[in-house]
């Protein structure tokens, strides 16, 4: 197997692209060569098989969503706090929209990770890593709430963030909606 951690970083972000442009049934070695702009047969040189290409995608795609540790820093400025916690919660939304293609691409990998149980391991463990580090973060910086407002948190901004990115009409017309919804979780779960 070749050893070049750039191309194999590159060729899994490219995974990525086409899993949010194609969905899994597009997302073949010779896509992921085109969209990463190389050879063709590259890709095969560094992942055994599609079901590697999909658990590594699955695997680096926490890496290419998490925040810059600066910008976690310049948001967790402000004392703790429910207000605090609805910032960061609209920080979450704007940041998805954002990076709007790393998080159709989750999705399908959620998808495909049903009949891929290497996937659905490794997808599981990241996903899992990622919450208990978010339920630390919180706890550690004194926000109000215990584990499982955060518990409650995730799965609401999770579910908001699945219609807004991909049925944005089940809102409807407005486009603040999401923007209040996300207040509304926070006014909700933590209390008013």
């Amino acid at each position: 197997m070749v050893r070049n951690p750039e191309r194999r970083t590159a060729l899994v972000d490219a995974a990525i692209e086409v899993l949010a442009r194609e969905g899994a049934r597009g997302l073949t070695f010779r896509a992921v060569d085109s969209e990463a702009k190389v050879p063709p047969g590259t890709a095969s040189n560094y992942f055994t098989s599609r079901d590697d290409l999909f658990t590594q995608a699955g695997r680096h795609i926490h890496v290419r969503m998490t925040p810059d540790p600066a910008e976690v820093s310049e948001a967790m400025r402000p004392a703790p706090s429910r207000e605090l916690v609805a910032s960061l919660m609209h920080w979450l939304l704007r940041r998805i929209v954002k990076e709007r293609t790393g998080y159709l691409a989750m999705l399908e990998l959620r998808l495909e990770a049903t009949r891929r149980p290497e996937l659905r391991e490794a997808l599981t463990e990241a996903i899992r890593a990622d919450l208990e580090a978010n339920i630390r973060f919180h706890l550690d910086a004194g926000l109000p709430g215990d584990a499982d407002t955060v518990r409650l948190l995730y799965f609401a901004m999770t579910g908001l963030l699945v219609e807004h990115l991909t049925l944005p009409g089940v809102l409807g017309e407005d486009e603040g909606a999401a923007e209040r919804l996300v207040q509304m979780v926070v006014d909700r779960v933590l209390g008013s």
